[in-house]
């Protein structure tokens, strides 16, 4: 007798002492989750599920599949509370959205019901949200909060501070020699850009700015600090709102879950995932980007992959389309992710442990190239969700959970969009990753440019805030691999996997770090 026929015999004595009847095929499909774990592990499993299902009140003693799934998720929740999880992706479409309140100096939840046929006020309304949030914590800088006085001493005799005005206190006088402005950059006459917060707007002279480091785009929020003459603001210097860091800016938030998921408190202070986080030093997740289906030798480097993980299987595989060279056919696309499945053949234990999660491209059908972007229908999936159950179908962006661990994917060719709409191009090119990480983490942001470039649902512009910060940035972007950590968040391009010569990221959670990986053209099965 082999060992999974001893194991669901096992798991058939232990459902009739707990006063259960179980199916063939679902001791088969039960004996198939426990395979990896060791004896007292499984008789621990056995243990939780039978009890949990003497909780869920069955009306038979037949377990139904439905009955047996529900429990056998216990297995990634013991010791949890209701809401926690180990790992979880969240829609794009579900993210909640924060408004803040200037009375109580706190964000609130925004309860109204949301829609892609948004109205009309959401279109200023949304941009009036994020001057909002970046306002906020600009004020609260070292560089503008107010002056206070200690042992008789000012703070403003040992530092410089400044005062933040708006665009009305510039049209209410002729000449302002000092002005720092924060505001949307925009061109609202062709050839001439201003700088406009909600209480108007203000011509700009940039001819002797100074541009600090980023990229500045039309529909990015900048400070422009100079002198204001002539109805024109003579720009001296040009940066961005300053970054904050995460624990900062989650006190204005409360132990509210505005991160999205299930749970009703922010995951970030569960005392229970950060001991499994802690503990779990084995946990990786492994990102690629530009996963070509329709390309056989992509194929063959996706098969290597997934053999070589099956011994060590990852907490999540990424994959990022575009999945085939701009075709939109569903059909086509529905026979790769087919041949996706296939590939899985014989790696069972990482079908069993693994979540693969899929998020398009705006050249993958069948949404339009808005942001958020519907993920792929479950219809063009089904052949890969049969045989590969945990595979997920993300939106794009979407937003993973592990454990305490905040982690944005997206994917979009987001450094070309900045290069071609920046003022002013970095001069230090070697640089470049490090203005790209400062650009999205100081506008808190991930398309902080004009909609021309990219259009987003203005009722889903939270889905890509940045702020908090998360722990990780992953952009699929097809220019070269980087990575870079400011203020306590790293930045990660993927590249891409077809033209790196198949090289990916893992990320490994326990320490926070990024290994460079590549599948190797001689690589032994």
């Amino acid at each position: 007798m082999d060992d999974l026929a001893k194991l669901r015999k096992k798991i058939t004595n232990a459902f009739k002492l707990s006063g259960f009847l179980i199916r063939s095929e679902n001791s088969v499909f039960l004996a198939e989750q426990l395979a990896p774990f060791d004896d007292n592990e499984r008789e621990k499993w056995l243990t939780i599920i039978t009890e949990n299902l003497q909780s869920q009140r069955l009306k038979s003693t037949h377990v139904e599949r439905a009955a047996l799934e529900k429990a056998i998720n216990e297995i990634n929740r013991v010791g949890l509370d209701e809401g926690e999880s180990v790992f979880s992706v969240i829609d794009a479409f579900s993210v909640p959205r924060y408004v803040y309140n200037k009375q109580n100096k706190k964000f609130e939840l925004e309860t109204e019901p949301r829609s892609l046929l948004a109205k009309t006020t959401m279109k200023s309304g949304q941009l009036r949200q994020r001057y909002e949030m970046l306002l906020q914590k600009t004020l609260r800088h070292e560089l503008f909060a107010p002056a206070v006085i200690e042992n008789g001493v000012s703070a403003e005799s040992r530092a410089k501070k400044f005062k933040l005005l708006y665009c009305e206190n510039l049209l209410s006088n002729s000449v302002v020699e000092e002005a720092v402005v924060l505001g949307l950059l925009t061109q609202l006459k062709e050839g001439k850009f201003f700088i406009e917060d909600p209480t108007g707007s203000v011509e700009l002279d940039l001819s002797g700015a100074k541009f600090h480091a980023g990229f500045f785009c039309e529909g990015c929020f900048v400070l422009a600090e100079g002198s204001y003459a002539g109805q024109v603001l003579k720009v001296d210097g040009l940066g961005f709102p300053p970054a904050e860091p995460a624990v900062s800016s989650r006190a204005f938030f409360g132990t509210q879950n505005s991160w999205g998921g299930e749970s009703s408190k922010l995951l970030k202070y569960s005392t229970r995932l950060q001991e499994l986080e802690r503990s779990n030093t084995e946990a990786t997740i492994v990102f690629l980007s530009d996963v070509r289906l329709d390309m056989p030798v992509v194929m063959e480097k996706l098969r290597m992959l997934f053999v070589g993980y099956d011994s060590c299987p990852p907490v999540a595989i990424v994959l990022m389309g575009p999945f085939a060279a701009s075709e939109r056919q569903h059909h086509a696309l529905k026979n790769h992710l087919n041949a996706l499945g296939a590939l899985a053949n014989g790696c069972e234990q990482l079908k069993k442990q693994t979540e693969l999660i899929l998020i398009p491209s705006s050249e993958d059908p069948a949404a339009p190239n808005i942001f958020p972007r519907s993920a792929i229908p479950k219809t063009l999936a089904a052949g890969l969700l049969k045989v590969w159950p945990r595979t997920r179908l993300a939106t794009n962006p979407c937003r993973l959970q592990y454990c305490t661990q905040q982690i944005v994917v997206c994917r979009l060719d987001l450094m070309a969009k900045f290069c071609r709409n920046t003022l002013h191009f970095p001069p230090d090119t070697s640089k470049i990753e490090q203005h790209f990480a400062r650009t999205l983490i100081c506008q808190g942001h991930l398309t902080p440019i004009h909609p021309i470039a990219m259009p987003v649902h203005w009722d889903y512009d939270a889905a890509l805030w940045l702020y908090p910060l998360p722990d990780l940035i992953v952009v699929g972007d097809s220019c070269q691999s980087f990575s870079t950590s400011q203020h306590g968040c790293t930045v990660l391009n993927t590249g891409s996997f077809v033209k790196s010569k198949f090289a990916f990221k893992v990320y490994i959670p326990h320490t926070k770090t990024i290994e460079d990986s590549e599948i190797p053209d001689d690589m032994e099965e």
